[in-house]
């Protein structure tokens, strides 16, 4: 979910009304993958490097996400939502991470469609943390797969994706999901995040419906 910060420069707002409008265009895009009969949505809240940012900036966002989820998450919950943050939790607030928890405990029991937040996420961190914990476990190295690893990440329920989406015309994937998505289908567009809806959703589920998918084969 990317360009909250340009579109809010290009209407000469502050920076955290871009990403007040991004909460926004989440709930918009979450409802329309219900109606669209998506089952599992992964968004990228927020990454290991974006603690770089300026702290008043990592200051709204952390206010930003209580927000959220005390006011945007909740009605998707009553629609059938079961949230999950994956990533670390240990830097955000504390105030932020009862949020977090009590949240995935209210919606724990939903099954219309799993929502899974990467917050305070990266990809290679999260592929380092495996391999500790593979050491920690003792796994010999003889017995070490793609199975041992993938169950040492850091949401291990996660479905590896078969579209990854990315706003804002950027043309990359900014260490997001670097391990589940070695054969997603990639849809890139020019769309800033905060105007992101049910219309861009179905074009790129409509351009994924259209590639054939060989994972290797012919």
């Amino acid at each position: 979910m990317d360009g909250n910060g340009r579109w809010a420069e290009a209407r000469g707002l502050p920076v955290a009304d871009g990403h007040r409008a991004g909460t926004r265009a989440l709930r918009r895009t979450v409802e329309a993958a219900i109606e669209l009969g998506v089952r599992s949505l992964a968004v990228y809240a927020f990454s290991t490097e974006n603690w770089s940012r300026p702290v008043e900036e990592v200051d709204d966002l952390m206010e930003i996400f209580g927000e959220s989820i005390e006011r945007e998450l909740p009605d998707l919950a009553e629609q059938g939502v079961r949230t999950r943050f994956f990533g670390r939790r240990d830097r955000a607030p504390e105030p932020l991470r009862a949020q977090m928890e009590a949240l995935e405990a209210v919606t724990a029991d939903n099954d219309r469609l799993d929502l899974w937040i990467a917050f305070d996420y990266g990809g290679r961190a999260e592929l380092v943390d495996a391999a500790r914990r593979l050491v920690q476990d003792a796994v010999p190295a003889g017995e070490i797969d793609e199975e041992s690893l993938a169950a040492r990440l850091h949401a291990p329920g996660l479905p590896d994706p078969d579209l990854l989406i990315r706003t804002s015309g950027e043309l990359r994937l900014s260490n997001f999901l670097l391990w589940q998505s070695a054969y997603s289908e990639l849809v890139f567009v020019d769309t800033l995040w905060p105007d992101f809806g049910r219309a861009e959703l179905e074009a790129a589920l409509a351009e994924y419906a259209s590639r054939q998918r060989r994972f290797g084969g012919r």
